[in-house]
């Protein structure tokens, strides 16, 4: 465990669809000169993000887009910059365009991985509302490492899924409405810490350094062994991590899943599949029946008659494959009952 770097504690928080709106709330009821820094991880991509200019103009306290080498300073907001990893190395803040994790960039889990290994008992994890189950494994690194790990009452988020996975995954300490958020969070920096486990699992010490340095062969065969599943994003082989709960993947280039993300990109490549067999089925058709259309009018019927007939066979085939992405069943369906 490395000692906590600074007095005081480090607040990370992870949201995702909903979560500008609840990001919003709690900015507008912190007080000001707030105790901690505040770590935000809002799902983005690509996009550009106006979130630290919402942030700053809602509440009392600075908010503003994280720097790679930003030292952390009470009162501050600092939101991951969009398609940026942003993770904690000791008192610093670190960004990165490493591989996705659990196909976003930013991502959560990076943040509250590496917060837990570097702050322990100091470290206060938040999930708020969004889909699927980002935050849900560093969330769990929390814990492990001592820290406290919060979780906003799915019954009031925007969207529950990213609450739910977390409470299915995480013996969490507190289960909050929003408004009741800021409040608690005043209180926990106002107390002492708690006492820091007796060691980390060294498997979540390896996987913070992934994210920080980037992936070595050596360190993923100590965390995980390999699967017969290919990666969705490189087609490398996918490893399945020793710590099932959440269960999760990593390939050799360092994209990561868990479960419930692989489910849906396995379930988006295959609808991809199939919607590219009908294109190509649909294009076959049509030179089929030009090429009949054709032979009909040079007198050669039977060579109609034969390019007309495998065009109707490949019709049906369309349908079928057409009815088959159409009805492909979501994630959330294809995910086992816990």
């Amino acid at each position: 465990m490395t000692a906590s770097p600074d007095p005081g504690f480090v607040i990370v928080i992870g949201a995702s669809a909903g979560g500008v709106g609840a990001l919003l709330h709690l900015s507008e009821c912190l007080p000001k000169f707030f105790a901690a820094p505040i770590c935000v991880v809002q799902h983005v991509g690509r996009q550009p993000s106006l979130l630290p200019e919402l942030l700053r103009a809602r509440g009392p306290n600075h908010a503003m887009h994280a720097e790679d080498g930003q030292r952390l300073m009470p009162g501050t907001l600092y939101v991951a910059p969009p398609d940026h990893h942003m993770m904690i190395q000791g008192n610093t803040l670190r960004l990165s365009r490493g591989p996705k994790e659990n196909y976003a960039r930013p991502a959560i889990d990076p943040l509250f991985r590496t917060a837990a290994v570097d702050w322990g008992p100091r470290a206060i994890g938040v999930v708020l509302t969004g889909q699927m189950d980002d935050g849900s494994s560093g969330l769990k690194s929390i814990k492990e490492c001592g820290g406290i790990a919060i979780v906003q009452d799915p019954d009031t988020a925007a969207e529950p899924a990213m609450p739910r996975n977390a409470l299915a995954n995480v013996q969490v300490d507190y289960i909050v409405r929003l408004e009741e958020l800021a409040p608690l969070l005043v209180q926990l920096v106002g107390e002492p810490a708690r006492v820091a486990p007796a060691s980390v699992p060294e498997e979540l010490i390896r996987e913070a350094e992934l994210n920080r340095r980037g992936m070595k062969m050596e360190d993923l065969a100590v965390i995980a062994t390999p699967s017969t599943l290919t990666c969705p994003d490189c087609s490398g082989t996918l490893w399945e991590l020793k710590d099932r709960k959440p269960l999760r993947y990593r390939c050799h280039t360092g994209h990561a899943y868990s479960s419930i993300n692989l489910l849906q990109a396995q379930k988006e490549t295959a609808e991809h599949a199939l919607w590219s067999g009908v294109r190509a089925l649909q294009e076959r058709e049509m030179l089929l029946r030009r090429l009949a259309g054709i032979a009909n009018a040079t007198g050669d019927r039977p060579q109609a008659a034969a390019g007309l007939a495998e065009a109707d066979r490949l019709r049906g085939q369309i349908r079928m494959l057409t009815e088959m992405a159409e009805t492909s069943p979501t994630a959330e369906e294809d995910e086992p009952d816990a």
